[in-house]
């Protein structure tokens, strides 16, 4: 299904072309680049290895389109992104069918991410409307010294091209958080998908095509990172990078110069379990957090807890024109809000740990075709350092509460028990379906694991003690912690940052609009100082 039918144009024999000034192309390179698939291991797409100069002709017809960009209507912009949504959501089959073979997504968790990223660009253009409607009206008496003989109007105004680059582990639903919130301002925007998840981005990019976008704003290059990285990051046309990924983004933030970067890298989420906690809520959340990619509702109800599997969560949210669909999806532990080191009170963990087995247990491990929990990771290199993580736990003395099991990218779920501080795995984010339990004593030891680590994304309490858990939420130095839940980025419009090494600056539908904007004043100044009366 993918790359045939209404998508048929964006294909050339085996190769998918790149997008630029409203046109599929195909690179002057005469090269391509192999997407290899994680389940089979063997080459499943190929897209153009972009050049130099195309990026060079890419970026000169952003800024023209951007100049004409600005001048369209809020309510049309709008429109363009809720007509964007709907082709997206209407396509969202073989879209999902490229996230299967290039990143071994579930195929159920693979649809549901397609139709959440078409609710998210929806809510985008509810949201941007108002926010981009407001601006302030300030008087100049308000600050000492001063009459009132000076207004200023103050609006938010686009940067001018912002290029996007989003992760492999979600493709298309973190590229459109970055697509919409900058189109909706003002802006055009640059696509540089992951290699992994780049047909699947190409089909969405597609999408907005078919919208009837105006050319030249939105870009989709593909290629190698060595040839054409650095050369986006730093090119001069570029006046914001927003990226989700890795250590790379560490590099980007020390070349980009003076532009706002919006950037999430990573976390190493720590999960402290209290004595006082509901163990069985810890299980659950403990398997959905680090492992499965089925959701967790949980309903409260006159103090009891009743939790519901669910394939994703609808919320009525802002407009009763549409609903905004939330999945808690976990691919095999590859996500960067997912558990990533348990920290539990030893007087509780035996109890904790044979639940947690248990429910493992009924984890189904395989081809994402058949919308297994556990899927194969998405490269070799991915699974052998996942491998070496856990051979340097082996070594060290950490107890395996299940026996190591590796088939090419397919890792079996593995629970670490006595991790200590000395183990790689304590501190590295493995980016697969292995979890390691630290054992602590008091509450402080562990604030204080979870404060040594490079890394401040997410973390978790369970506990039915409220002011407990707001102290410790305090004492973490993390950007989200969530109270009796797993880690989660989400629903969309919440504020998602990261602390330390995890990010710089803060996404969100509204967050990243504002963020993707600047302030633009204009002072009148009155001959002599003037009063309403009133």
């Amino acid at each position: 299904m993918a790359g045939t039918h209404v998508f048929g144009e964006i294909i050339d024999g085996e190769v998918y072309k790149y997008y630029a000034d409203g046109e599929w192309k195909t690179s002057a390179s005469g090269k391509s680049v192999s997407i290899i698939n994680p389940t089979t291991r063997k080459p499943q797409f190929k897209v153009q290895a972009c050049t130099q100069e195309e990026v060079n002709k890419v970026m000169e017809a952003a800024k023209v389109a951007q100049k004409l960009w600005a001048r369209t209507p809020l309510w049309k912009r709008a429109e363009l992104l809720h007509k964007a949504a709907a082709i997206l959501k209407e396509h969202k089959s073989p879209i999902a069918e490229c996230l299967v073979k290039e990143i071994a997504k579930p195929a159920r968790d693979a649809v549901t991410e397609v139709v959440r990223s078409g609710d998210l660009v929806s809510y985008t253009a509810e949201e941007g409307v108002r926010v981009l409607g407001e601006g302030k009206f300030l008087v100049s008496d308000s600050f000492p010294g001063n009459e009132r003989s000076k207004y200023c109007l103050s609006s938010k105004i686009p940067l001018g091209v912002v290029l996007a680059i989003p992760p492999f582990n979600y493709p298309v639903n973190l590229a459109v958080s970055k697509i919409a919130p900058a189109l909706i301002a003002g802006n055009a925007l640059v696509l540089k998908p992951p290699t992994q998840g780049a047909v699947a981005a190409l089909h969405m990019i597609h999408c907005f095509h078919l919208a009837g976008f105006p050319k030249g704003l939105i870009s989709a290059v593909t290629g190698k990172g060595s040839e054409i990285g650095d050369f986006l990051t730093m090119h001069p046309g570029v006046n914001c990078i927003s990226f989700t990924g890795g250590d790379t983004g560490i590099a980007i933030s020390k070349k980009a110069g003076m532009i706002p970067l919006q950037m999430e890298l990573g976390g190493k989420d720590a999960c402290i379990v209290l004595e006082d906690a509901d163990l069985d809520l810890v299980a659950a959340n403990i398997v959905k957090g680090g492992y499965s990619y089925r959701s967790i509702l949980i309903f409260i109800s006159c103090g009891n807890l009743e939790e519901v599997s669910t394939d994703f969560i609808c919320w009525r949210l802002y407009s009763a024109r549409f609903k905004f669909c939330l999945p808690f999806v976990h691919h095999s532990g590859q996500r960067c809000t997912a558990v990533k080191v348990v920290l539990i009170m030893d007087s509780i963990a035996d109890v904790v740990i044979e639940k947690v087995k248990a429910k493992m247990a009924k984890l189904t491990v395989g081809p994402p075709e058949e919308n297994c929990d556990i899927t194969p990771v998405v490269t070799e290199s991915s699974a052998n350092f996942i491998e070496d993580l856990v051979m340097d736990a082996k070594e060290k003395g950490a107890t395996f509460c299940q026996e190591y099991h590796r088939e090419g990218n397919l890792i079996w779920p593995l629970l670490l028990d006595h991790v200590r501080p000395d183990m790689r795995i304590a501190w590295e984010e493995p980016f697969g379906p292995v979890l390691p339990v630290i054992r602590i004593t008091n509450v402080e030891e562990g604030i204080h694991h979870c404060n040594a680590s490079n890394f401040g994304l997410q973390g978790c309490i369970f506990t039915r003690d409220i002011n407990k858990a707001i102290m410790i939420s305090d004492a973490m130095e993390t950007g989200t912690v969530q109270i009796n839940s797993a880690p989660a980025r989400g629903p969309d419009h919440f504020p998602f940052q990261g602390l330390k090494e995890s990010g710089i600056g803060s996404q969100g539908i509204t967050n990243s609009i504002n963020m993707m904007t600047k302030i633009k004043s204009t002072v009148i100044n009155l001959p002599s100082a003037s009063y309403t009366i009133g």
